[in-house]
């Protein structure tokens, strides 16, 4: 009885106790599995942030790679347009001098025409004058030639003059005969034809 009466007493403690070591058992197990979570979290977390401190860096590193490659495109830009510029100036150029050239090379083809039919109208000109003087050398030495005959016919009537007498005056000027006059008139016929064939012709 004392027994019975002594669990009723303690039993309820006993069940309290029990329930609270269960509980408490239970709760070591429900505090261990939240320490083991909130450690866990903890170095998920903890790994989280080396990731997106990792990420960070990158996409630091990527900005600053990207500002260098937009400075490296801008400056490319800047010497592409610098090198168009170049390249048109230098083609304005080559195309400024090739006209030059193109006129230069034209006022030398007028001026080399020009020369040449100066050089054509000389060698005309100069076969002309040799023509000419070959013809006044030729026609030169054929007047002196007639020059001479025309001479000599003349010393030659000088010499007949010279050796005419009253006697020959007084016969060819006899009106019967007459056959002295005709043997003058002969041989002033052939006098007259020695001088017409030593006449000058041009």
């Amino acid at each position: 009885m004392w027994l019975r009466q002594t669990l009723r007493q303690t039993w309820p403690a006993a069940a309290t106790i029990f329930l609270l070591g269960c509980t408490a058992a239970l709760a070591d197990t429900d505090a261990d599995r939240l320490r083991d979570a909130l450690r866990t979290s903890t170095q998920q977390l903890r790994a989280l942030e080396d990731q997106r401190a990792a990420v960070q860096a990158k996409l630091a590193d990527a900005e600053r790679d990207k500002a260098a490659m937009k400075a490296q495109l801008d400056q490319a830009r800047a010497d592409l347009k610098q090198a168009e510029k170049q390249r048109r100036d230098l083609v304005e150029e080559f195309n400024q001098r090739l006209a030059e050239r193109d006129d230069t090379l034209s006022k030398w083809k007028s001026a080399y025409e020009d020369a040449a039919t100066v050089a054509r109208s000389k060698d005309a000109e100069r076969a002309k004058f040799e023509s000419e003087a070959t013809n006044y050398k030729a026609t030169t030495k054929s007047c002196v030639a007639k020059n001479a005959q025309l001479m000599k016919v003349g010393r030659e009537l000088l010499r007949r003059y010279e050796a005419l007498t009253i006697g020959d005056m007084v016969v060819a000027r006899e009106p019967l005969l007459q056959a002295r006059r005709v043997e003058i008139q002969n041989l002033l016929q052939d006098y007259q034809d020695k001088l017409l064939d030593q006449k000058a012709t041009q």
